[in-house]
């Protein structure tokens, strides 16, 4: 197994100790949560990086990153909601368009079309990101500043529906074409 994938299982393993840390109340578990999510978030930029870096990319690889990515979003998502720090509706939104985006997707690369990641999806990725990292740290570390979140949040929504829309509008026919031959 090479580095970049061994990247990858660190952020899914990374995903049953963040859900621990997030659901734990006890001293500095926001801190430690902060620390994984981080170092998780970080493994996603590497992991892509250094394949295409040193030739390293697997068929194994490319399965196994978006799945990484979607479990570590959802989880921290899914357990935001059992905290009452976002409403389920974000949620199901984000969680959605990540499934029908994914799924859609598949289906235009089993058909030989390689949908690129479009300028929308890497705005929704980065403030995603960036988001969930600020409410993992909450309100007693932001004070004042925590309606930054709530901002990222809705820009989150916003360009998860958008950019789902792209991608649906710009290779929908191509794809419904390509499965009616």
């Amino acid at each position: 197994m090479n580095f970049p994938n061994v990247l990858t299982l660190i952020r899914i393993i990374s995903v049953p100790i963040l859900v621990y840390l997030l659901l734990s109340n006890y001293e500095s578990h926001q801190l430690l949560a902060f620390l994984i999510f981080g170092l998780a978030a970080l493994t996603d930029s590497l992991d892509g990086f250094l394949a295409r870096k040193k030739s390293q990319v697997t068929v194994i690889g490319q399965l196994l990153d978006p799945i990484a990515d979607k479990l570590l979003v959802s989880s921290v998502l899914i357990c935001f909601v059992e905290m009452s720090i976002v409403p389920a509706w974000m949620v199901v939104v984000i969680i959605a368009r990540e499934i029908a985006v994914t799924g859609f997707r598949s289906a235009a690369s089993s058909k030989g079309i390689h949908i690129p990641a479009h300028f929308l999806g890497k705005v929704k990725m980065n403030f995603e990101t960036y988001t969930i990292a600020l409410l993992i740290l909450g309100r007693a570390y932001l004070g004042r500043f925590y309606f930054i979140t709530q901002v990222g949040l809705y820009i989150v929504i916003v360009s998860a529906v958008l950019s789902a829309f792209y991608y649906f509008m710009k290779f929908g026919s191509q794809v419904i074409l390509e499965n009616n031959k």
